[in-house]
């Protein structure tokens, strides 16, 4: 086990710079913890539900939500450490905030994408196992890899797992495209409580919570203990490639919902099994009966890399808060020189970055800890509000939503605070566009909560 701010393994510390397919990582890791439920589920069910009504929705979520998930590996690179250390650097009380939040939607979320795996791997198999057994299952498996692999098994999982559903779903979507009514409107022209409470829940994971933003900071400093820092421009196309990915496969879904089941009487079926079922019909419908098994191990796949990614990202995000609450103030790690950050070149090889407590928190007791926590209150909370999967997934975004602006003002705060240098600092359209974002997500949380209130 190590201890916190041990160094590295010998064997672990990169001797070459990373290749630009060895660097990326953060990236696709996000897009695995993305392209989960919000994708599989809300943007089907949006096509499904609305034609291309919602497709403007999909599509602005995305752009609102940009600035706070780029500050997170933004400031890792640029500061050495992490986003909840720019968190603590605003004043302990944003460590509290943070941690409530968390506390607030890490089960709930924990036991949607569980539950959606689970579904996918009853239909898949065959098995007459209850959907509370399969989770376990799911559960464990995702234990046992992070417990022999660590970051380096979470890694490579998630890279096959979202490269393979990725072109299967792009040739799925691409043979569906005449079947799509484009005569409609892309924006809803009608909202009524229940549209409403419906675009809450599919934005709020669109494309995925901002708590992900935090995990994209700790993955990078993970990253760059095995495989060495990337450059800026690197770093900047890892993340750009998982974003840009992760929001054209929002659109897929949506298309292949609007495709195959909008304006007909079939409807998504409530339990885990039958709609996981009716998920894969939507490809094999498309692509031909030979599909069948290649995109239903392809969907388990990526389900099972969104579950792998939200069982390592809140205990690593956990373990690091914990630690923060612990420590005084903290020298940051050896941030890129001025000119390199300027530059979008590599960092001097005369400044490499020290080792630091978040780069090796799954070798810390606190982590295993936090797992054991995550996966037992999830677990349990599936057997207690067990109902349909729609409600369940519904309930679990809609949290993210309502929190999502203040997730958002940390991540702004940490992202233009004094200890990160001034060429790694936001330019004025990124500072400027997530000021507009803090304010629309608020004004949205808040007309929403109002208008549940209003007619309750």
């Amino acid at each position: 086990m190590t201890t916190e701010g041990a160094p590295a393994a010998a064997e672990e510390t990169p001797q070459t710079p990373p290749t630009l397919w060895g660097a990326l990582g953060p990236g696709l890791l996000f897009a695995g913890a993305a392209v989960g439920v919000s994708h599989l589920v809300q943007s089907t069910r949006a096509g499904a539900n609305y034609g291309l009504a919602l497709l403007g929705c999909v599509l602005f979520a995305n752009v609102l939500k940009y600035p706070a998930f780029r500050f997170g590996p933004m400031y890792a690179a640029a500061t050495g450490t992490s986003m909840l250390e720019g968190y603590r650097r605003r004043g302990r009380w944003a460590l509290v905030l943070y941690a409530l939040l968390t506390l607030a939607t890490m089960f709930t979320v924990q036991a949607a994408v569980t539950f959606v795996t689970a579904g996918l791997l009853l239909h898949i198999t065959g098995l007459a196992w209850s959907p509370i057994s399969a989770s376990a299952a799911i559960t464990a498996v995702c234990v046992g890899v992070l417990t022999l692999g660590r970051f380096t098994w979470l890694d490579r999982v998630t890279k096959f797992a979202v490269l393979l559903f990725t072109i299967a779903t792009f040739a799925a979507t691409a043979i569906a495209l005449p079947q799509v009514n484009w005569s409609g409107p892309l924006w809803p022209t009608q909202v009524g409580l229940v549209d409403l409470a419906f675009m809450a829940a599919l934005i709020g994971w669109m494309p995925s919570a901002i708590d992900v933003s935090v995990w994209q900071s700790l993955w990078t400093l993970a990253r760059a203990r095995r495989t060495g820092r990337p450059s800026m421009r690197t770093s900047t196309m890892d993340f750009h490639i998982g974003y840009v990915g992760t929001a054209l496969l929002a659109v897929c879904f949506l298309l292949l919902g609007a495709a195959v089941m909008h304006g007909r009487e079939d409807s998504f079926a409530h339990g885990a099994s039958q709609f996981a079922g009716q998920l894969v019909d939507l490809y094999t419908a498309n692509l031909g009966a030979w599909s069948r098994p290649v995109i239903g191990v392809a969907a388990l796949l990526v389900m099972f890399s969104t579950t792998i990614t939200v069982v390592d990202g809140f205990p690593r995000a956990i373990t690091v808060l914990v630690q923060r609450f612990r420590s005084a103030e903290r020298p940051l790690g050896a941030p890129m020189e001025a000119a390199a950050l300027a530059a979008d070149s590599d960092p001097s090889p005369e400044t490499p970055t020290p080792p630091r407590d978040e780069d090796d928190v799954d070798g810390t007791w606190l982590y295993w800890a936090a797992i054991s926590v995550l996966a037992a209150g999830a677990l349990g909370l599936l057997g207690f509000v067990l109902t349909s999967l729609g409600t369940f997934v519904d309930i679990a975004t809609t949290a993210s939503f309502l929190t999502a602006p203040l997730l958002s003002f940390l991540n702004h705060r940490a992202m233009t605070g004094p200890e990160v240098p001034e060429a790694a600092r936001p330019r004025p359209w990124l500072r400027y566009a997530s000021v507009l974002s803090i304010l629309v997500q608020s004004a949205f949380a808040l007309c929403y909560v109002w208008i549940k209130l209003a007619l309750s």
